[in-house]
């Protein structure tokens, strides 16, 4: 990123923060701040260990500093400014969850977005149905780049340690699952026994459907599966689908069988994805951390330009990031694309080729900010 393009994001973003609303968490003055800011010079990458007493010194502290990222502790601490985590004196910390397309599929940022979408409801479906977590627990955010953040801040879960949160997304992912435990259990319509027969239900019928001999040789490939025991399991087949579309509760499984269902979701590509339809995809460790920094609603993504935006879980139906992240306008800009790019944004598709291009302030602000064009000045 050259020189120019660096100042055109610094005072775009000042100009945001004069007149932004930001939303502070709970309790901030048990909160610790990271800041990470436009000076690329500065040694240290990210400023931490600030604490602020209320809203106001956030704002005033925005509006001097201009930083690209800003981030909050997902903790409670008794002195968040102390320089290290044991004498910040730990008190508690909101249990987050963190999905981002990044860790679930590649390709065009619109597609990204939509899918991470999909994961989010997943996710509220389990926390609410499963777990007991009503929807005014949940406090969703819009991360400003290809994901979302679940906050839950009851006091239940505040004095949770790593291993309790380390049990939750275990469940949320389908992490450890036994087989044998999620074949002899009840179904009950939802939750992980019925999610698991669905799965391995759809997986059989995948194998069935080819030839035998390479039905064999998928399961014969499986980590300390052999040619013998794959034999053996295809030829069991018929029996398990049936005894999965009868819906018994009772399917009993040999040593053998237990071994490869086992091995299929760390060894079977084919099975992971059936499997992963069902599951969450969270990033897990964002959950166990419980002494987290995470993006500040109201605060831009210095990776983006767009917008961290907190909501209801009510509005996510109708959330569009592409529309509703964006606080920048349609004034002409000339950038100078990297590479080809196609991008839709407030509602409109451009498609820009290598070189300059002029293109609407909002979209000029995305690219920079990612690194895919740099500013080459205002229309005349």
């Amino acid at each position: 990123m050259n020189a120019a393009t660096l100042e055109y994001l610094k005072q775009n973003f000042y100009n945001h923060y004069k007149k932004a609303t930001i939303e502070v968490p709970p309790a901030i003055e048990q909160r610790e701040w990271g800041f990470i800011f436009f000076d690329t010079s500065d040694d240290v990458r990210m400023r931490r260990h600030i604490s602020f007493s209320s809203k106001p010194e956030v704002e005033n502290y925005l509006h001097a500093m201009i930083p690209r990222h800003v981030y909050h502790s997902t903790a409670y601490y008794r002195t968040p400014s102390a320089g290290t985590m044991t004498d910040k004196e730990w008190c508690g910390a909101d249990l987050i969850f963190d999905l981002d397309a990044d860790h679930i599929v590649r390709g065009a940022y619109d597609m990204m977005l939509a899918r991470v979408k999909e994961e989010v409801f997943k996710l509220i479906a389990i926390l609410r149905d499963e777990l007991g977590f009503s929807e005014k627990d949940m406090f969703l955010v819009f991360s400003g780049g290809r994901g979302y953040h679940i906050h839950i801040r009851n006091l239940e879960v505040l004095g949770w340690n790593s291993a309790e949160r380390r049990e939750i997304v275990d469940y949320v992912c389908g992490t450890g699952i036994d087989p044998q435990i999620m074949l002899k259990s009840h179904t009950t319509g939802s939750g992980w026994p019925e999610r698991y027969r669905e799965s391995l239900a759809e997986y059989l019928c995948l194998l069935s459907s080819g030839e035998k001999k390479c039905a064999v040789k998928k399961i014969g490939a499986l980590r300390g599966i052999g040619e013998k025991s794959a034999s053996a399991f295809i030829e069991s087949m018929p029996a398990l689908s049936k005894a999965l579309k009868s819906g018994r509760s009772d399917i009993i499984i040999s040593e053998t069988q237990k071994k490869i269902l086992e091995a299929l979701k760390s060894d079977s590509a084919e099975y992971r994805e059936i499997f992963d339809k069902r599951a969450v995809l969270t990033d897990e460790p964002v959950t166990t951390d419980i002494k987290r920094l995470i993006r500040m609603p109201g605060s831009l993504h210095g990776g983006s330009s767009m917008r961290v935006v907190p909501m209801p879980v009510s509005e996510l139906s109708g959330f569009d990031p592409l529309t509703d992240a964006v606080v920048f306008g349609d004034d002409d800009i000339i950038v100078d694309a990297k590479f080809p790019v196609t991008m839709p944004i407030l509602g409109n598709k451009y498609s820009l080729d290598k070189g300059l291009n002029r293109v609407p302030e909002a979209l000029a602000l995305f690219l920079c900010a990612r690194g895919i064009a740099e500013f080459s000045g205002a229309r005349r």
